[in-house]
């Protein structure tokens, strides 16, 4: 009987140099982000950059307080950086466009007044993207993909929080950003929905293979979800590593290949110990000292 090859993880490391590859669709460059009071400035991330490519399932990965929600606002233009710059399709992100689309942790990101087919139907209208006819017949397509047809007419506070996150996604997809940028959108589900969540979102993604980018602070998720991990050190965020991760997901969840590289991400993220059994091209680059 043949001997199953383990799989491992590809560590690129960070700023690797990316010859060949197209233009990225999304290019973050040295950002640094600062929130700044009368009393101090605090610094949330530290010269980090990463290309995310057309298609990608791009996951910011760290520890509470790394910086990878502030990163992702900036992203979507509502931060603007200290230092380096954010490109989108080549051109420089300078505040929020309808070119990205977040969906963010909190439920209450639907307006309670509005029906889930109006929740939908909105940005569409607001942004005069289409007429309301149109803009009705493309939120109902996008509640069939996430199987609320039957929701229309409800209101968000009749819904599980698990099919709020889905009118949401559907709200979100209907705008056909170019990107797609979610902080954290299933930590405040119980287990069984997120898990549930995830496939969906994974299912929705082989169909329309839209570019992904996702925050979270759990290791698991992160290899579910993504096809390239983004490492972050703790407070201020750094980058420690880049990870492609594609061979693993749903199907390997729990298997000991998926549990090992679990592992490894922690250890990797706390720089515990060494990398032992990570596959990697590139050096590692270890947070500075400021």
């Amino acid at each position: 009987m043949a001997t199953r090859k383990p799989q491992t993880l590809q560590v690129i490391g960070a700023a690797a140099n990316r010859t060949g590859l197209p233009e990225p669709l999304l290019r973050v460059q040295d950002v640094s982000l600062e929130f700044r009071s009368a009393a101090r400035t605090v610094r949330a991330t530290h010269r980090v950059s990463f290309d995310v490519h057309r298609g990608d399932r791009f996951v910011l990965l760290g520890p509470s307080g790394c910086g990878k929600s502030s990163l992702l606002k900036a992203a979507a233009g509502f931060i603007a950086p200290s230092e380096g710059s954010i490109h989108l399709g080549g051109r420089p992100v300078l505040g929020p466009g309808p070119d990205r689309v977040v969906v963010f942790q909190e439920f209450d990101q639907l307006p309670p007044w509005k029906t889930v087919k109006q929740n939908v139907m909105f940005p569409l209208l607001a942004s005069g993207r289409l007429g309301r006819r149109e803009a009705e017949a493309r939120a109902l397509h996008w509640l069939h993909k996430v199987g609320l047809h039957g929701f229309a007419d409800a209101f968000p506070h009749t819904l599980s929080g698990g099919m709020k996150q889905r009118v949401a996604i559907a709200r979100a997809l209907a705008m056909q950003p170019e990107v797609l940028l979610m902080d954290e959108p299933f930590a405040a589900l119980d287990a069984l929905t997120r898990r549930k969540m995830q496939e969906e979102l994974q299912s929705l993604w082989e169909e329309l293979r839209f570019t992904l980018l996702f925050v979270t602070h759990s290791i698991e998720e992160a290899l579910v979800v993504g096809n390239r991990i983004l490492l972050l050190s703790p407070h201020p965020g750094r980058v420690r590593a880049e990870i492609n991760s594609h061979q693993f997901g749903l199907h390997s969840a729990g298997s000991a290949d998926f549990q090992g590289a679990t592992q490894r991400i922690h250890d990797m993220l706390f720089e515990v110990g060494t990398d032992a059994g990570v596959q990697t091209d590139r050096p590692l680059q270890r947070s500075a000292v400021l």
